[in-house]
C-alpha cells in the first residue's frame, strides 16, 4: 500500500525517512509522495562495463553539474545525450518500507526519459538515476529542479536489508568488484 503525505511527514520527523527536503515537500507536497530534485549530474566517461554473476564494474564517471557547487546552476541535455544524475535528497528506509519512482510529466512531455530501479528497505543514501534525451530538441534543466515523484510502500511482512555495495549514494564501482 501506498504510504500517504501525512504519514511520510510524520515519518520524516520521527526516523528522518527523508533529509533534506525541498520546503515545499515539507509544507504542502503534492500526489502520493514526495517530489525528488536533481542535485549532481555526470557523464559516462570510458573504461569498461561489467554485469557477471559474482562480479560488477560500471565506467568511469565524468562531474558535469553540482547543485551546490557549479557556477552555471543549469545544464542542457541534446539529443540522444545520457548522464546519470543524483538527487539532492537522501533517504533512510526501515526495512518494512521500499521506494519506486514516476518521472514528473514535464520530463517526458520534453522528450527526456528517466530510468529508475527500486530502493530497497534498508537502503540509506542519495537516489541515482538515468537520464536520456530521446527527444528532437535541446532541454535545459536547472539544477535543484524536481524531477521524479518518489512513492513510498509497506512491505507486507517486513523486508529484507538491503545489503549492496550502493550503499550511501555511491554513483560508481571505480573498479570490478565482487558482488555481496
Amino acid at each position: 500500500m501506498v504510504i500517504g503525505p501525512k504519514k511520510l511527514l510524520q515519518l520524516v520527523k520521527k526516523i528522518k525517512l527523508v533529509e533534506n527536503l525541498a520546503e515545499r515537500e515539507l509544507t504542502d507536497p503534492e500526489g502520493a509522495g514526495f517530489d525528488l530534485r536533481i542535485g549532481e549530474v555526470y557523464a559516462l566517461d570510458g573504461g569498461v562495463a561489467f554485469l557477471g554473476v559474482t562480479e560488477r564494474e560500471t565506467p568511469k564517471l565524468r562531474p558535469v553539474a553540482h547543485h551546490l557547487t557549479s557556477k552555471e546552476k543549469k545544464i542542457t541535455i541534446h539529443p540522444n545525450e545520457f548522464y546519470l544524475m543524483t538527487t539532492i535528497e537522501e533517504v533512510n528506509l526501515p526495512k518494512n518500507i521500499t521506494v519506486n519512482f514516476k518521472p514528473r510529466t514535464t520530463t517526458f512531455r520534453s522528450g527526456l526519459m528517466i530510468r529508475s530501479g527500486n530502493v530497497a528497505p534498508g537502503y540509506r543514501g542519495k537516489l541515482t538515476f538515468a537520464i536520456k534525451n530521446e527527444g528532437p530538441m535541446a532541454v535545459t534543466i536547472e539544477l535543484g529542479a524536481r524531477i521524479i515523484h518518489a512513492q513510498f510502500f509497506w512491505v507486507d511482512g517486513g523486508g529484507m536489508k538491503y545489503r549492496g555495495q550502493w550503499q550511501g549514494g555511491r554513483v560508481t564501482t571505480g573498479k570490478r568488484e565482487k558482488q555481496v
